[in-house]
């Protein structure tokens, strides 16, 4: 299983490499006879959150490998075991899980479908094809919190979950961390929609917590953040984003986005099995591998502040501290001193 690690870990490093570099360029893309199927969860394409960074990666994939993609959207999650089957029937070459709510159904699977390559977002699955790509999700959280912290005139910010699992609590209690390191004075407003795909709900929940005093809010709730972005430019506070930059959504309300390179993952893999370097096992992205971080393209956070949030930064990638990930490591936080 070492092995299998470490030969994703090189995989992921040569992405980084080439994204970093720009790429080589080339006269044409080659063109491939590799099909990847992706399945997403119920948020669906056009979430402009989790699903649609995963099919950018793929997208990247296209273009620059030539291969096929091909996508089922889950409608509930009764259809992710039905898709998985019949993306392993029509014989992909790999067969890509997007969410945690599909590690059973992937796990079936791979177990029904032993020569089909899978791979799934946020989970793992002990089975030689598989590959589990999980994130650091706190520690891209934790810089936001910072970024809110500094930036709350009322001292009161907002965190909007979408279903209440361990790995939403990730995002929430980085947050948290981020905010208590910097101003330790300052509360943080809680509230979960108990789903990923309702607008409503989420702009509900940001509604609420507004009405409460709260002038920053970081969501971690796939399409329900849609929501909250609408009402932070309706009622003039802040809204951050989670997964891919979601300033385009509105850019004079989303002050910076947490961004979880999904895309990369997802092209990363595509990539492995192009090159037959596919390995099942699983490897983690955070600070350090630049799998997880923050995004302003629309230029909200003051230079200061970026230049705070950069010091923790550094701090966490060089191992002076460990960013908590849920309630137990979270009380136990002692904010470090800069």
């Amino acid at each position: 299983m070492l092995k299998k690690v470490l030969s994703i870990a090189l995989a992921l490093m040569l992405v980084f490499s080439f994204a970093a570099c720009g790429g080589a360029e080339e006269e044409a893309a080659p063109t491939s006879d590799v099909t990847v199927t992706m399945i997403t969860d119920t948020g669906g394409l056009g979430d402009e959150s989790f699903n649609d960074s995963a099919w950018a990666g793929l997208e990247k994939a296209k273009a620059d490998f030539g291969i096929s993609t091909n996508v089922l959207e889950s409608q509930t999650a009764d259809d992710y075991a039905a898709n998985l089957s019949a993306a392993s029937a029509e014989e992909a070459d790999l067969v890509i899980s997007v969410g945690f709510l599909m590690q059973e159904a992937t796990a079936s699977a791979a177990a029904q479908f032993p020569d089909q390559k899978f791979a799934i977002i946020d989970s793992t699955v002990d089975a030689p094809n598989v590959a589990g790509l999980t994130f650091k999700e706190h520690e891209g959280s934790y810089l936001v919190g910072i970024i809110a912290g500094l930036t709350t005139e009322t001292n009161k910010v907002g965190f909007v979950g979408g279903m209440q699992f361990a790995l939403i609590e990730k995002f929430e209690y980085g947050f948290k961390a981020g905010v208590k390191s910097v101003n330790p004075d300052a509360a943080v407003l809680v509230n979960y929609t108990g789903v990923f795909d309702n607008p409503a709900l989420g702009k509900e929940a940001a509604l609420a917590q507004y009405q409460q005093g709260a002038d920053v809010i970081f969501h971690a709730s796939g399409g329900c953040g849609i929501g909250v972005i609408e009402a932070a430019g309706e009622q003039g506070f802040w809204a951050i984003g989670v997964d891919q930059d979601q300033s385009g959504l509105n850019p004079e309300a989303v002050l910076c986005s947490m961004i979880k390179r999904v895309d990369n993952a997802t092209f990363m893999v595509s990539q492995a099995v192009v090159e037959g370097t596919f390995s099942g096992g699983n490897i983690e992205f955070g600070l350090a591998e630049e799998g997880v971080g923050y995004s302003d393209n629309a230029g909200n956070v003051p230079a200061e502040i970026a230049e705070q949030t950069e010091v923790y930064k550094a701090a966490v990638v060089n191992g002076d501290f460990a960013v908590p990930f849920d309630k137990a490591s979270f009380d136990a936080f002692v904010a470090p001193v800069m």
